[in-house]
């Protein structure tokens, strides 16, 4: 069952649904791996038979293909596609009209009949040999990389994918410099008697991949949702005021956390309006230099010192535009804040309701209604 669930499918479960319980597939399915696409028109289309239906297979990949002999085709339908060579088996996402709207969100630009055909429903017989082939991954996998450390290939083999039928496997590694695997294909194929096809991913995608559980307590991101990577820099970092420590801002995968982007817009637009932390504000009593941003309370934080060493004066972004401008003209303030900031007290109104309650007062109750039961038996007498 765990190989089943690296694949991103329920199969176990799709094998007892059927048509008669069309809202526990429905339900069963939204949501099931993140290459699920929802389906914004399902309330609305009626058509049975698809033109053009979305497929996902393994959880990294999913295309449109053509259903050609007008099957009644409905999310959740394992089928058999056209794939080279021979077939796959994967799974129904989307089928009706929302499949035009996902091809211009995706920007999808082949034609029709350039796309790859759906054969048929999934037969059991199609399902047990697929069933087959993702038990002979984990083993594949660990075969490979003891045969790519033997030829003195620097590279590391993350996972492998094989096509429904079992004719073919997708072999999918990371490596840092270009990998001549030439002769490693030859043993490959000699060993497994399989078409072999050899695919680099990036390290983000080996993480998504083998998935794990991020410093925040929760599943990777790129594990479950993410399916498009964006680079990320210290810049994001630096924008949202986080300390530079490689050590708290890489992820499992070595590089720069992706939720690092998740709010850099907020903060980008947050910090339009603020005026450049590299000019120092000079005042009488000394020049000082800006050290840190609370961007969301609009406040920085300034210092007499450059290392921070004396006491962090925190400056209004008004404020600290007026003393800029003052600089220009020439001037200077008596000191950096004429009005010291006054916070409002935060009145939350919570009551701790730990203790108030005894821990038997449900066995007290209970005890009660025993008693009650008891005495209304003894009412009525015996027949």
């Amino acid at each position: 069952m765990e190989s089943l669930k690296a694949r991103g499918c329920c199969l176990e479960k799709q094998l007892w649904l059927n048509e008669d319980n069309l809202e526990r597939i429905d339900s069963y399915f939204r949501g099931c791996s993140k290459l699920e696409s929802y389906n914004w028109l399902r309330e609305v289309e009626n058509l049975d038979i698809p033109e053009v239906v979305e497929v996902r297979f393994k959880n990294t990949r999913k295309g449109f293909y053509r259903n050609i002999n007008e099957l009644r085709l409905k999310r959740g339908d394992i089928v058999a596609v056209e794939a080279t060579p021979g077939h796959d088996i994967g799974i129904v996402t989307l089928a009706g009209e929302i499949v035009d709207k996902q091809q211009q969100r995706t920007k999808y630009n082949e034609s029709r009949e350039e796309l790859k055909k759906v054969y048929r429903k999934a037969k059991q017989l199609d399902i047990d040999k697929w069933r087959e082939a993702i038990d002979r991954e984990v083993e594949t996998m660990l075969r490979s990389r003891k045969m790519a450390a033997d030829l003195g290939l620097v590279m590391k083999i993350g996972d492998v994918e094989y096509q429904g039928d079992g004719t073919k496997a997708i072999f999918y590694y990371i490596a840092d410099e270009r990998v001549d695997f030439r002769e490693l294909i030859k043993v490959l194929a000699e060993s497994f008697r399989i078409r072999i096809e050899m695919r680099q991913i990036g390290a983000r995608q080996e993480a998504g991949r083998i998935g794990g559980i991020g410093t925040c307590g929760r599943e990777l991101c790129c594990s479950t949702f993410i399916t498009n990577f964006v680079s990320v820099s210290t810049h994001s970092a630096r924008v949202q005021e986080v300390a530079l420590n490689p050590q708290k801002l890489a992820g499992q995968c070595g590089k720069l956390k992706c939720c690092l982007n998740y709010e850099l817009v907020g903060y980008e637009d947050a910090r339009k309006h603020f005026p450049d932390s590299a000019i120092n504000l000079k005042t009488r009593q000394g020049e000082a230099y800006h050290l840190k941003t609370d961007v969301y309370r609009g406040i920085m934080w300034y210092s007499t010192s450059r290392e921070g060493g004396q006491a962090l004066i925190p400056v209004p972004v008004e404020r600290v535009s007026e003393i800029q401008a003052m600089n220009r003209q020439g001037k200077e303030p008596d000191e950096l804040m004429n009005v010291p900031i006054v916070e409002r007290p935060v009145t939350l109104e919570y009551t701790n309701g730990a203790g108030q309650g005894s821990l038997t007062r449900f066995e007290k109750e209970n005890s009660k209604k025993k008693k009650k039961k008891k005495r209304s038996h003894r009412n009525f007498p015996r027949q």
